[in-house]
C-alpha cells in the first residue's frame, strides 16, 4: 500500500461507469504507475501498480467473470 495523501488530491481519479452511484474502486494514472483506492475510504491509502500488473489484474477479473457465467 502506498501512502501519498498529498499526491492523491491532484490526481484525476476515475471509476467505472458501470458502478453508477455505488461504491467501488477508483483508478488514477500517474507517471509510470496506476494507482487504485477504495472510493468509500480515499484517505485510507492506495495501491500502486506497474502498468503490466494493472493489466494482469484486469485480465484476471475478466477471466473470473467469464467463468462465473
Amino acid at each position: 500500500m502506498v501512502d501519498r495523501p498529498n499526491r492523491g488530491a491532484a490526481l484525476d481519479w476515475r471509476k467505472s461507469s458501470a458502478s453508477e452511484e455505488q461504491d467501488c474502486v477508483e483508478v488514477a494514472v500517474t507517471g509510470g504507475s496506476v494507482l487504485v483506492r477504495d472510493s468509500r475510504a480515499p484517505a485510507a491509502g492506495m495501491l500502486e501498480l506497474a502498468p503490466a500488473q494493472w493489466w494482469r489484474l484486469l485480465r484476471h477479473i475478466v477471466d473470473d467473470d467469464e467463468e462465473a457465467r
